[in-house]
């Protein structure tokens, strides 16, 4: 059965259920000499997947200021010159940049700097409101983000925002948030066939907010293009992995995750899907609250991952039995090798 949209929450916000992650086209930027983006992008082809989605039914567009310092979201305004008002656009604040070096320097979870970044963002999008602004700073304390709140509110009201959310895969702070943050709509949060997030859906549940998907392919494992002989360049942040990077070390994709897609390709491509559509017909089975934002910089890559929109859910059989083939994964997880990434690894810094 098809599934076309969900609401970002209580903020009434009518989305589709699919949305375009727009990390990989901020193109290159950096922390020192340790690359954040995802290589050298075609802003020309940039623009027109973005165009192409908006003609596939995609609405949902999620960027960040950060993204190649500020350049992800011009492009992101360029390509919705002149179609803004079909468009849902979702970016995020919290982490400084210079503009110019495309270097990354640190981070301002203040009040102050919050009205800077929704200024510069506003800007760089060539819009008069965002739709969703998402504090990036995923590990932040509950009194600093409730310092903030104020502000956030101040923003709803001058039409500047119309809801926020947090990026965060710290299920007890979204919780605080959502309840002493009137306009609070979403949490984004790690979700994929590989790494379920229980807690973090139940928590979404009880306090009406959307469900915000990244890593829904897991970085791009459940595309199937990967195998162990694969190297990512040294400018793709997959291969130099920084430590909040759980699916790729060394520049190659981690052995025990590969395992993983392995075991529920069968399952996640039984009713003649694509390995990436059924990766996302996973997430729409798991929760009527979830968004998968999976990462494109392609027409091709938009394209696909749209077509899954007509599939929709997996069937219950099919999402029974991919619980099944993880199930089995898990048990058999117990080599030493695995033991550090499964359950679940030490929770990640705010990035991506």
């Amino acid at each position: 059965m098809a599934v076309t949209t969900r609401t970002l929450g209580r903020s009434g916000i009518e989305v589709s259920a699919l949305g375009m992650g727009c990390w990989a086209i901020g193109g290159p930027w950096a922390e020192g000499s340790r690359p954040l983006g995802w290589g050298a992008v075609d802003d020309e082809e940039s623009i027109r997947a973005v165009r192409r989605a908006l003609d596939l039914g995609v609405t949902l567009f999620d960027t960040a200021d950060t993204y190649g310092a500020g350049h992800g979201e011009r492009v992101l305004g360029r390509a919705l010159a002149g179609r803004r008002d079909e468009a849902v656009i979702a970016t995020k604040w919290g982490y400084t940049f210079d503009e110019r070096s495309r270097q990354a320097t640190g981070e301002d979870p203040s009040p102050a700097y919050l009205r800077r970044a929704v200024t510069d963002s506003l800007r760089r999008l060539d819009t008069d409101r965002i739709d969703l602004y998402q504090l990036h700073l995923g590990d932040l304390s509950l009194p600093r983000v409730e310092a903030l709140v104020g502000t956030l509110e101040e923003l709803v009201a001058e039409g500047l925002v119309r809801a926020y959310g947090w990026s965060t895969d710290r299920v007890d702070r979204a919780a605080v948030f959502a309840q002493v943050a009137p306009h609070a709509a979403a949490v984004q949060h790690t979700l994929s066939a590989l790494r379920d997030a229980p807690a973090m859906l139940a928590a979404c549940d009880k306090h009406d907010l959307a469900s915000v998907n990244r890593s829904p392919l897991g970085m791009g494992l459940l595309t199937g293009k990967y195998t162990p002989a694969s190297t990512l360049p040294r400018d793709d942040v997959r291969g130099l992995a920084p430590t909040w990077l759980e699916w790729f070390r060394g520049g190659r994709p981690a052995p025990e995750w590969l395992r993983r897609v392995a075991a529920v390709r069968g399952a996640l491509t039984a009713d003649g899907r694509t390995l990436s559509q059924g990766a996302l017909g996973w997430i729409w089975a798991r929760s009527g609250r979830t968004v998968p934002i999976p990462g494109c910089r392609t027409v091709a890559q938009v394209e696909e991952n749209a077509a899954a929109l007509h599939r929709g859910p997996l069937t219950p059989d099919h999402f029974a039995e991919v619980e099944r083939q993880l199930a089995a994964v898990r048990t058999a997880a117990l080599r030493a090798a695995d033991r550090p990434h499964w359950p679940m690894p030490p929770v990640p810094a705010a990035r991506p």
